[in-house]
């Protein structure tokens, strides 16, 4: 991938005459953290261990996440990648279409020119690399920000939205605090097992005992 940043627009994507763009919510995990090992008992389990990057645009105090125009030669997954990488010097794995948004130039809302019309085709980033300098260098600031910091700084309402997207597709990657109560915990029998070896009368989830004790349960 070109380290140099694409300019102009006779490439660019059109649908019913609205521009096409690509762009991500980048996110990391804090150190220490493992989304697999959290439950799923609140989004805010999911929130408390992870941060999102946003860039600043010049002459501009909030911020936004990466995005830009999806262009003829590429899927909209490359194009969300790249513009990640002119934008804000990042590299990582672009996981879950968050939603598709309909957004609109300040100036094509006064002007009333459907052509301002921008269809935002948005997914979840994680973020493994950054770079020390970057193709658009000069024009943003990148920022790591918690998910609270980020709702208060992101100057579209439709990211807010596609920030609230990227969080509950985090969630859905935790263990279902059901899960951990029922199956991670050795019952009473298994533990009888494992200190005197004698061979039990098994219950109908003894077939799916692993060999540390742990018992997989399944439906009687």
């Amino acid at each position: 991938m070109s380290v140099e940043a694409r300019t102009g627009r006779e490439h660019q994507l059109y649908e019913d005459g609205c521009r096409l763009v690509a762009g991500c919510v980048p996110y990391r995990l804090k150190a220490g953290a493992d989304l697999s090992q959290l439950t799923a008992t609140r989004v805010a389990s999911v929130e408390d261990n992870i941060e999102v990057l946003m860039i600043s645009s010049p002459n501009r105090k909030d911020l936004v996440f990466p995005k830009g125009g999806w262009e003829k030669d590429e899927t909209k997954r490359e194009a969300a990648y790249r513009e990640a990488l002119e934008e804000a010097g990042i590299k990582g794995t672009i996981h879950k279409l968050l939603g598709i948004w309909e957004s609109r130039s300040k100036s094509s809302e006064i002007s009333r020119n459907p052509l301002g019309t921008c269809k935002c085709h948005f997914f979840a980033m994680e973020v493994k690399e950054e770079l020390d300098s970057w193709p658009e260098q000069a024009y943003h600031e990148r920022r790591w920000l918690s998910v609270g910091e980020a709702r208060e700084l992101c100057r579209y309402p439709w990211m807010r939205e596609a920030l609230q997207r990227c969080v509950e597709f985090l969630e859905t990657q935790t263990t279902p605090a059901s899960e951990l109560s029922s199956c991670a915990k050795k019952p009473k029998f298994m533990e009888n097992i494992l200190s005197t070896g004698a061979k039990p009368s098994p219950p109908n989830c003894m077939d799916n005992v692993l060999s540390n004790g742990t018992v997989l349960c399944s439906s009687s």
